[in-house]
């Protein structure tokens, strides 16, 4: 079974854009995969076209040399949007293949451990605060965030992941704090007083809605340098804490945050592939690794997470796009021993569930891994073509109203 055609197609995801490659076979079959190019990622397309070439008319099975190939010839620009047209060319050859043998992808990964996934809520109040044209209820006030940690308890949820939020001095009116990502434009990114005040703010009425037994993560992404992650970390330290989630492009230094933290740390989100992982793991940097699959590709993740598990890391998918990448990363996280927990988001724009021809299934704050071939999910192309995509979105647009 032979590639016939690889092409792309975007459709509008409200603040964002879904991105797709659809790769035809001269079988007849067709594997799907998703990318994104709005988070930091502008042109991600243009390369899958460009990269197209040296795959059409190749064996889908061969996706081990396809990539290593692909690999050699972008050498000299290796990573970056070069690694993300690889990773999403990748997952599309593994969803061909698994459906041309009939079976689920993890059948291909070494077979699946576990039935059930655990999956914590992710961006929860964040979306609703951040895009309340898109997520309803809106949350405007600390009320609106008890309410919702009330809800990822009365729904099953088991664990939850919020970001940081400033309020007025009505305790009102809350904003996104991501000076990392431009939002607001601060680029020494110092942490002052009321920003610490703010995320206890936040963070307590989260627990008053959910409760003692649902576990809380904090992302705090890239909106701050080492003194201020360790500022922030010596705040919460008695707070109840699943994990402090961190990015940081310095190993030595997620090191000594780590072993100053009173909370595990996640982190590598960013990253792309076993190359930049390993100074990570060699520096015992994090507790848990959290792998982007889309961004990686599969395959090559299933080489991070063994590499996590030789240095006694666990592993968790990076999962914030729409549900093809929710399904994708299912099967990685059904495969790999050394799983941690899997994020996932429930709150979903109004026409998400249109765009594919089934949906996760959640029950008691776990996803069930499917059995259908490949990914076990597919875009419906007709509904996607009812939302044609936006532009730009996603994090190229943090900073402006939307």
């Amino acid at each position: 079974m032979k590639v016939k055609s690889i092409e792309t197609l975007s459709c509008d995801a409200g603040w964002r854009n879904y991105h797709f490659v659809k790769l035809s076979t001269d079988a007849g079959i067709v594997g799907w995969s998703e990318f994104d190019e709005g988070f930091g990622a502008p042109g991600v397309g243009t390369v899958i076209e460009r990269l197209s070439a040296r795959v059409i008319g190749r064996d889908v099975g061969a996706h081990e040399r396809i990539y290593a190939e692909l690999y050699s010839a972008t050498r000299p620009a290796s990573g970056g949007i070069i690694a993300l047209a690889m990773g999403a060319i990748e997952n599309a050859l593994l969803d061909a293949k698994a459906r041309g043998l009939g079976v689920p992808v993890y059948e291909l990964l070494g077979g699946k451990i576990r039935d059930r996934i655990r999956v914590y809520w992710s961006h929860c109040a964040t979306w609703r605060i951040n895009h309340p044209a898109h997520y309803a209820p809106a949350i405007t006030d600390l009320d609106g965030v008890k309410a919702i940690g009330r809800e990822v308890r009365e729904k099953g949820f088991g664990a939850l992941k919020t970001n940081i939020f400033t309020y007025d001095a009505d305790k009102k009116n809350p904003r996104g704090w991501r000076p990392g990502f431009g939002a607001p434009f601060v680029p020494e990114l110092n942490v002052e007083r009321g920003v610490v005040r703010n995320l206890l703010m936040h963070l307590e009425a989260l627990r008053d809605g959910a409760g003692a037994d649902v576990d809380i993560l904090l992302d705090l992404n890239f909106n701050a340098r080492t003194e201020g992650y360790l500022k922030i970390l010596r705040a919460i330290a008695d707070l109840d804490i699943f994990w402090v989630e961190i990015d940081s492009f310095v190993p030595e230094a997620l090191g000594y945050i780590r072993r100053m933290s009173p909370h595990p740390i996640s982190s590598c989100e960013t990253l792309l592939g076993l190359r930049e992982f390993m100074p990570y793991f060699r520096e015992q940097a994090m507790d848990v690794a959290i792998v982007d699959t889309p961004w990686n590709g599969v395959w090559q993740s299933m080489k991070i997470a063994a590499a996590a598990e030789a240095h006694e890391v666990n592993v968790a998918p990076h999962n914030f796009y729409g549900h093809l990448s929710t399904m994708m990363n299912a099967h990685f996280a059904a495969a790999v021993p050394n799983l941690r927990i899997m994020e996932t988001d429930i709150d979903r724009i109004a026409w998400d569930h249109e765009l594919f021809d089934h949906v996760p299934q959640f029950v008691d704050g776990h996803l069930l891994v499917p059995d259908r071939p490949g990914w076990g999910i597919a875009p419906n192309e007709e509904a996607i073509r009812l939302h044609p995509p936006k532009g730009p979105q996603g994090l190229l647009n943090y900073g402006q109203k939307t």
